[in-house]
């Protein structure tokens, strides 16, 4: 049972872990940009992903691959001149650490210097295990992330749920034992089953995040994006979404066409 909620001045990897202690579960939401990084902060949001689905959302593309490091850079940037209490963590993108883990920290130095973020994400388990050692060799801080990896969709060829399968399951949580030794102050699971996400939760000591994971985890992410309904073609089991924006904000720019069309807008009170 979770304890109630204390208030914290400010995130960091150590909060996280002192809120998966006392039970406190973990709010985090996706931000691109500082007007709505600067609303996601003020809600109380425990932790900001600038995650590589900018890649989607902001730039239309369909998968997360084409997203480049300075672009990372340039959304964390403006994410972080918004925030006061949030941790800031950014995603490493497809092609800044998978082959070379010198180039891994060089992207992670990137990011850190750049955008001022507080730390960086990377897709994976053993086969990026030196990457993360070396960042984190540099006082990085690390998280992981586990289950469905976006980057990876050409190799699964579907974004199905992953390790269902009892053998991919055990690699799994064999995976995250491995992120925790190696230092990585968090993992995010995405898209397992429910039960086997609350097995990795309960086998490490720090938090885990889930994204269509279930409620047996630390703490819960949802793209912003899809939890305020802006993108309304996006139906996956795991997303409840909290608004219709897409509906009100189209409503909102009809009126405008309308009334800038009648000359309703501006009217007397509306100019100098």
């Amino acid at each position: 049972m979770s304890t109630a909620k204390k208030e914290y001045k400010r995130i960091t990897v150590k909060t996280l872990v002192d809120m998966k202690a006392n039970g406190e579960k973990i709010s985090m939401l996706t931000a691109y940009d500082y007007t709505m990084a600067k609303i996601v902060d003020g809600a109380g949001v425990d932790v900001i992903l600038v995650g590589d689905s900018a890649s989607n959302v902001m730039a239309g593309h369909e998968t997360t691959l084409p997203i480049t490091l300075d672009q990372m850079i340039y959304h964390a940037s403006s994410v972080i001149r918004a925030i006061e209490r949030a941790l800031i963590v950014v995603d490493l993108p497809f092609g800044s650490y998978q082959s070379d883990p010198k180039e891994a920290l060089r992207s992670a130095i990137r990011i850190m210097k750049e955008s001022g973020a507080h730390a960086v994400k990377l897709e994976g388990g053993k086969e990026v295990k030196e990457s993360i050692k070396r960042i984190l060799n540099a006082g990085i801080p690390v998280m992981g992330h586990l289950g469905l990896t976006p980057q990876s969709i050409y190799k699964f060829g579907t974004y199905t749920v992953r390790a269902k399968e009892e053998e991919e399951a055990k690699r799994l949580i064999d995976d995250a034992i491995m992120l925790e030794k190696a230092g990585c102050f968090g993992i995010v699971l995405e898209k397992i089953p429910a039960k086997l996400a609350k097995e990795v939760a309960e086998s490490v000591s720090i938090p885990i995040i889930g994204i269509g994971a279930g409620n047996g985890v630390d703490g819960q992410v949802l793209v912003l994006h899809d939890m305020l309904g802006m993108t309304h073609e996006f139906h996956p089991r795991f997303l409840r979404r909290y608004m219709n924006l897409y509906e009100d904000m189209t409503k909102a720019m009809e009126q405008y066409v309308a009334d800038v069309k009648s000359m309703d807008f501006p009217n007397n009170n509306e100019q100098y």
